[in-house]
């Protein structure tokens, strides 16, 4: 039976080798955009030609309550289903502020749009997962958020995300009885151009991470896809660090 993947923002960085690696291994797609939609859609196109895969790409704000709603009313229209649900999508504040110089607007985009987001597809896409006695569920999280650290610059992102950790976590007990897995992957430090790297460059070379190369999207990927294999099923409530054994929140602080 072949099985389909929402994946939340994967037209660029990890998200985009996720949704590579799960084509690969014979699963529909569908991904969601936000401001690139000629690259979304022309990915698609090539995922589906490539690996004779059903591909689409949907817009989807992570930020909207109502954009949930749209999404899944869009795929019901389709008649789309899904097996599994990689959560990548979640807005991100570069700029480094401390917790008091967060306006509210900030506040809620950075958690409605990594957490509440989260919960609102969720609580949508299990009782069909539960009726069908199968499904995977990913979340992305970031270096040590199991153990909810402060971060300095970073309050309202870690907070969102410490949240998701316990979410998940929740998620993978009261699921478990119905076939579904829940778990949280949390990426190194991984920049451009290694973000869409398809392999790892074991050539290059850095100081910053213990095995001595920089991470890749392929790396992520490579997790992701077997956490939605049959074979995973006794893995579930896991976090999930892939960082090559670098503390990544140590260079904040």
């Amino acid at each position: 039976m072949k099985r389909t993947a929402l994946i939340t923002g994967s037209a660029s960085g990890l998200g985009r080798v996720a949704a590579e690696r799960l084509a690969q291994d014979g699963y529909s797609i569908v991904t969601t955009y936000l401001h690139s939609k000629e690259r979304a859609e022309a990915f698609m196109d090539e995922l589906a030609e490539k690996y004779q895969i059903s591909a689409r790409a949907l817009p989807y704000n992570a930020v909207k309550r109502e954009a949930h709603g749209e999404l899944l009313e869009e795929c019901r229209k389709l008649g789309l289903h899904f097996d599994i649900l990689l959560h990548n999508a979640g807005p991100y504040i570069q700029d480094r502020k401390t917790m008091t110089e967060y306006t509210e607007e900030e506040w809620y985009y950075m958690i409605n749009g990594n957490l509440t987001s989260f919960f609102l597809l969720a609580r949508e896409l299990i009782p069909p997962m539960r009726q069908n006695g199968w499904g995977r569920i990913i979340t992305m999280g970031f270096d040590q958020s199991n153990t909810a650290p402060g971060w300095k610059y970073r309050s309202a992102f870690a907070a969102a995300k410490s949240g998701l950790t316990s979410l998940t976590k929740t998620l993978a007990i009261e699921e478990a009885e119905h076939g579904i897995t829940v778990n949280m992957v949390c990426p190194g430090d991984i920049v451009h151009p290694y973000k869409e790297m398809k392999e790892p460059d074991r050539n290059a070379e850095t100081e910053n991470v213990p095995i001595g190369r920089p991470g890749t999207g392929s790396d992520i990927a490579r997790v992701i896809s077997f956490l939605c294999e049959q074979d995973s099923d006794f893995i579930t409530g896991a976090v999930i660090p892939v960082t090559g054994g670098q503390n990544v929140l140590s260079k904040y602080h």
